[in-house]
Parts: C-alpha cells; sequence; structure tokens
C-alpha cells in the first residue's frame, strides 16, 4: 500500500461528524476530545448518560465510573461541539439505530465512526461463564459489524466515510517462552475477540475500498490505564498517555480510502514510524514523541500494514 507523508500538521476536520461508541471515559473519552479538538462534531455514546453503571470484573459487580455528561462538559470546556446519546451496545436495536440517530442530532450526515465501547472482563477459560464469553464476542465483533452496517449507507451517501475499530496488542501471538502473567491473566478470550475485530477490519477495507470508506484499526502500544481497566493492570505495570492513541486515531480519519485504509496501527508505534505530531486531548499542546518501548509485543508492525 502506498503510504502518503505525513503532513506536520494536525488534521482539519471541520465539518465532519463522528460517532464514538463507549465515550463516557478512558480511551473513548479521549478520543471524543481530540476529533472535537481537530474541529469535528462529535456525537458520543454509552449506557452511562448522567450516572454511572454497574458492570463486572471477573464476573463481580463493579462501578465504572464516568458518565456522558462528563465527557460533553470537557468538550465545551475546550470550546468544541458535542453531542449525547444514551445506548446499549448489547442491545441490536440500538445498534442499528445509532448511526442515523447521530444524524439526527448532529446536521443530517455521519463522516466518522469509532468503535470503542467494550467489555474487559477476564477469566480462564476454564472458568468463564458462557454469558461471559458470549458478552466479550458481542461487544468486539457483533457491535461493531452492526454499527458499521448502519453507518455506511449514510457513508456512501456523502461519497466518504472512515470507520476506526480500537484493537489491542493482545490480538497478537503470545510470546514465547509463555510469560507468568500468560497463565493467570485470563484475557484468552478478549485477545481472540480483539484478533477477530482486526480480521474483520481488513476485511471491510477491501470491500468498502471502491466507496472511499476507509477502515482501520488502533490499539495501545503496551496499555493504557482507565477506569474500566485500572484492576486488570498491575500497579507498576508502565502504561501509556492516551493522548497518542487518540492522535492515532485522528490520523486515521481525513484521507481518501485510497491512501490509508486497512491498517492495524499502534499507537507509539504508528506516530514514531511515521514522525506524527501529537497534541494534548484539547489540542492546544504539542507533545514529545514516544519511541515504543522494548515491553511492546515484538510482533506489532510500526507502519500498521
Amino acid at each position: 500500500m502506498m503510504m502518503d507523508k505525513l503532513a506536520p500538521s494536525p488534521p482539519n476536520l471541520s465539518g465532519k461528524v463522528a460517532l464514538v461508541t463507549g465515550a463516557s471515559r478512558g480511551i473513548g473519552r479521549a478520543i471524543a476530545q481530540r476529533l472535537a479538538a481537530a474541529g469535528a462534531t462529535v456525537v458520543v455514546t454509552a449506557r452511562s448518560l448522567d450516572a454511572s453503571i454497574q458492570g463486572t470484573r471477573g464476573g463481580a459487580p463493579a462501578i465504572m465510573a464516568g458518565t456522558l455528561q462528563e465527557t460533553l462538559a470537557m468538550i465545551a470546556a475546550q470550546g468544541g461541539t458535542a453531542f449525547a446519546l444514551a445506548a446499549d451496545i448489547e442491545s441490536a436495536e440500538d445498534c442499528a439505530r445509532l448511526p442515523q440517530r447521530a444524524t439526527e442530532v448532529a446536521g443530517g450526515r455521519l463522516d466518522i465512526l469509532v468503535n470503542n465501547a467494550g467489555l474487559a472482563d477476564f477469566l480462564p477459560v476454564a472458568d468463564m461463564p458462557i454469558e461471559i464469553f458470549d458478552r466479550t464476542i458481542s461487544h468486539y465483533l457483533r457491535a461493531p459489524l452492526a454499527i458499521s452496517q448502519g453507518a455506511i449507507p449514510l457513508m456512501r451517501q456523502a461519497g466518504a466515510g472512515w470507520i476506526v475499530n480500537i484493537t489491542s496488542q493482545d490480538a497478537l501471538p503470545p510470546i514465547r517462552p509463555y510469560p507468568a502473567f500468560e497463565k493467570f491473566r485470563g484475557y484468552a478470550v478478549y485477545a481472540a475477540a480483539k484478533a477477530a475485530l482486526n480480521r474483520l477490519t481488513q476485511g471491510m477495507a477491501a470491500e468498502l475500498l471502491d466507496d472511499n470508506i476507509a477502515v482501520n484499526a488502533v490499539g495501545p502500544s503496551t496499555a493504557i490505564r482507565t477506569p474500566s481497566t485500572d484492576s486488570l493492570i498491575p500497579a507498576d505495570f508502565p502504561t501509556e498517555d492516551p493522548a497518542y492513541l487518540a492522535e492515532t486515531v485522528c490520523a486515521m480519519v481525513h484521507l481518501p480510502a485510497a491512501q490509508r485504509t486497512g491498517l492495524i496501527a499502534s499507537s507509539l508505534h504508528f506516530p514514531w514510524h511515521y514522525h506524527l505530531d501529537v497534541h494534548s486531548l484539547d489540542g492546544q499542546t504539542r507533545l514529545s514523541l514516544q519511541e515504543p518501548p522494548a515491553w511492546s509485543h515484538p510482533m506489532i508492525n510500526a507502519s500498521g500494514n
């Protein structure tokens, strides 16, 4: 694939409408902030409109901090424009209706879709209830597919579109000899779902190229600590700033599909490889490039190809 020379100035997304799922906290909130700072009108969606919701960790109940109203307030404070839609991606009806609902609140168009929402409930395969397996697959495959199916006709109508699926380095095969955490972390099903999402991304990229709809995947190069993942990441593990992932997403949603589609990009590797300017989530501060650390997965392809 021919890759463009990345411009030093950030993309201008003025006039574009973006829909970001799972945007009440963490990575989804960071992406929504960065897209808004680049000029996009952002529609944020999650279950938690104005109150935190209950999730599960290790099969046990847990409160997930963060709301869409908080995300709206952050975007407004940085001078951006955003709207909130409450939706549950485990609902087939909600997934099917989300893209059209987004156009109705944000000016009649949809240019960008970021499939970020997901379930992080880790248990060893031997101990995992089939309900958690089903929910994990639903969050990372069924929901992105269903929401994309609703978005594609709108993007075709506009003559262009950009879909970004949020992935993980966990989709790559485990390192051998197996490190100790592979034996107890309990993320095999999550990793399998992300690997399938990567393949879905590449297949969609091929199918939608002639429609000028780019489909890419972006994930952390290491790990990002969020309210949803904090309990799953060891306290001493060096995590990364979500601004690098948000900037990588921003880089995926402004060029024609023929120039940038079908990539599986990692948040520190991609900016480092292409000398991409990285900005704070409000777009006001230029951050230094960070060389991917030695503890990143050795099979990550820095170019995303």
